[in-house]
């Protein structure tokens, strides 16, 4: 149950579509469980060891901050990336973050000013902007400076895929109907094969996440969950 004071904050709507005008921020997001069932796909593609990189979207502390950490989805979220962060790294498979930096200039910020605020920008976020303790990048691991919602806008990702042999890509973090969602279309677009792993994934609701969870399945990858992922890269 939403907490009241919250309640009291975000009265109605779930996201920050006030008037115009209105402060623009992301939402403080209730507690829900993450959905176990399978997906079902449009391919049958599946990731392989020799093929695949990990994409671990966004696990900085300030987009967690807007959930309950004790509570579902974060604990089931953190749990399983970090199963599939162990299991890629045993076996050699790239491994890849994405974080946006606390220096946006407006140019580069741009059309992101309108839609969500200042962010990461503000000062008093900045202390908040690394990548949680328990996910914390190892030697080997590449962090991507994120500037929209696509990782691979403004990075270099896709040449380093390319680079590396790997033609498919396989995404979990926050938040799935957002950046987790262009991220898998764009790769779609480039011809990687994108993988979302439906419950190593967390969203602004239950119906956001579902949503992103089926657009991949039905439009533009296949969606799984970590325990099939993993059986697939063993």
């Amino acid at each position: 149950m939403l907490n009241p004071q919250l309640q009291a904050t975000h009265p109605a709507a779930p996201y920050p579509h006030g008037p115009l005008g209105a402060e623009r921020h992301i939402p403080s997001i209730a507690p829900y469980a993450i959905p176990s069932a399978e997906p079902t796909n449009r391919t049958d593609w599946r990731p392989h060891s020799n093929r695949a990189a990990l994409l671990v979207h966004d696990m900085q502390a300030f987009f967690l901050d807007k959930f309950d950490i004790a509570q579902e989805p974060i604990t089931v979220l953190v749990r399983h990336i970090r199963n599939l962060l162990e299991h890629c790294r045993q076996q050699g498979i790239p491994i890849y973050y994405t974080a946006q930096p606390v220096q946006q200039p407006p140019a580069d910020r741009a059309l992101l000013n309108d839609m969500w605020g200042p962010g990461l920008t503000a000062a008093a976020a900045h202390p908040r902007a690394p990548i949680i303790a328990e996910l914390t990048p190892q030697a080997g691991d590449v962090v991507l400076d994120k500037w929209r919602y696509s990782a691979f806008k403004r990075t270099d990702l896709q040449e380093r895929l390319r680079a590396s042999g790997r033609d498919q890509l396989i995404i979990c973090g926050v938040y799935a109907h957002i950046g987790c969602l262009a991220t898998a279309l764009e790769a779609f677009m480039l011809d990687i094969q994108p993988f979302m792993v439906s419950d190593a994934i967390a969203d602004f609701s239950l119906a956001d996440h579902q949503m992103a969870v089926n657009y991949v399945a039905q439009r533009c990858g296949a969606s799984l969950t970590t325990s099939q992922i993993l059986a697939d890269l063993a």
